[in-house]
């Protein structure tokens, strides 16, 4: 596997580590603003979606996926934002964003400027099990299946 030691998303993760196996991580970043966010990093250090055979794009969106089905299944929000861009990090990851009509941005995009103050409370440990729990589920079925 290709790692390169000055990219961030090549050592080990200083975020919560929710699931992971050879191929993947997923990752609880502990946003203020949006503490459910996760996001889905390839291990080897890649740089495009397309330079992934077919088969390993696909695992990756499976992935993807599930941590989506998840975060709606646990926590309900208005919108999920899917979104990999690498522009600061060239490195294969995505960023899986349950979004709330009430949180910092809504509508827009949480990178940009906020339009509303927002409370938000951060996951208690339960809460970090639970998701844990179901993203290891919903993973390991969509890995699994056929």
């Amino acid at each position: 596997m290709s790692l390169n030691q000055s990219c961030p998303l090549c050592v080990p993760t200083t975020s919560t580590l929710l699931w992971q196996d050879d191929f993947c991580r997923v990752v609880l970043l502990n946003d203020i603003d949006y503490p459910a966010y996760c996001r889905v990093e390839l291990l080897a250090h890649i740089k495009e979606m397309s330079d992934l055979p077919p088969l390993q794009r696909a695992r990756m969106m499976k992935t993807v996926f599930a941590v989506e089905v998840a975060l709606r299944e646990i926590f309900n929000p208005d919108k999920i934002n899917l979104a990999s861009l690498g522009n600061k990090t060239p490195h294969l990851h995505w960023h899986v964003i349950p979004r709330f009509e009430n949180d910092k941005h809504f509508p827009n995009p949480h990178w940009g400027e906020a339009i509303r103050d927002s409370k938000t409370t951060p996951l208690d440990a339960n809460a970090v099990n639970i998701l844990t729990q179901r993203i290891t589920a919903h993973v390991e079925c969509a890995l699994n299946a056929a």
